[in-house]
């Protein structure tokens, strides 16, 4: 569907990344750097509310180079010959550093045909039946779409091996989550929850529901790393860092 909030935001999208690429053939310092991709680059493009959301050289948000940065800094680890489940795999440089760490790697969604890469499954979280099957599950804003999250989270919980580990990353504002219901017309969903398909929005309470699954749980923010190197790679976002004990 698109409103003229999405074409705003596509608009100011476009432009800035158009004055990047300007101040890039005019020979301005690329002063900041991409962890998705590697790239030096003059600076990030705005999106929304964020003013250095994206990687002009790849598209990477801010939460995929946080993760990228995790990975490659062994905050977040694959272990050696793990199984990796990840869910919505639209992340290239995600995709890519799964892939070189295990050679058991399972890109997965409900709507494997959108994607160009090869060998994504089809895979319903709601009805997801796999016992004690992956190492790691890797889903990023994937939370927020699904009818039953604590359904989703008890099925994630089942599916990971003993010591196993989920990965999520949602949106998230200061205040408690707010559910939405079936009834809601995809206006309205993208007014209360800032996109058309979102069924809810999330607080920090979202690690309540976590917990609730039978999740330990530790948090990995953005805000807790070097400010340095924060404003390099113009990181942000948090990583609910969900473990099977």
């Amino acid at each position: 569907m698109i409103t003229f909030r999405r074409a705003s935001k596509a608009a100011i999208k476009w432009a800035s990344l158009a004055t990047l690429k300007l101040r890039a053939a005019m020979g301005a310092k690329a002063r900041y750097n991409c962890t998705a991709c590697g790239q030096n680059v003059v600076g990030f493009f705005r999106y929304g509310d964020n003013a250095r959301w994206g990687c002009p050289a790849c598209g990477a948000s801010p939460r995929q180079r946080l993760v990228a940065y995790l990975l490659d800094s062994g905050v977040l680890k694959v272990p050696a010959g793990g199984r990796v489940l990840h869910i919505a795999p639209n992340e290239a440089g995600l995709v890519k550093r799964f892939s070189a760490q295990t050679t058991d790697y399972v890109p997965a969604d409900l709507y494997p045909e959108v994607y160009a890469l090869k060998g994504v499954v089809r895979l319903d979280l709601m009805q997801f039946d796999a016992p004690e099957n992956y190492d790691i599950i890797y889903a990023s804003h994937v939370m927020e779409h699904v009818d039953d999250d604590a359904q989703v989270l008890a099925n994630m919980f089942a599916a990971l091996k003993p010591g196993g580990e989920a990965w999520l990353i949602v949106p998230l504002w200061d205040r408690p989550t707010e559910d939405g219901h079936g009834g809601m017309s995809q206006r309205e969903r993208e007014r209360r929850f800032g996109q058309w398909d979102h069924i809810r929005q999330y607080g920090p309470d979202f690690a309540d529901r976590i917990r609730n699954a039978g999740f330990a749980l530790d948090l990995i923010a953005a805000s807790g790393i070097d400010a340095s190197l924060r404003e390099r790679h113009a990181l942000d976002d948090v990583v609910f860092r969900a473990r099977k004990l």
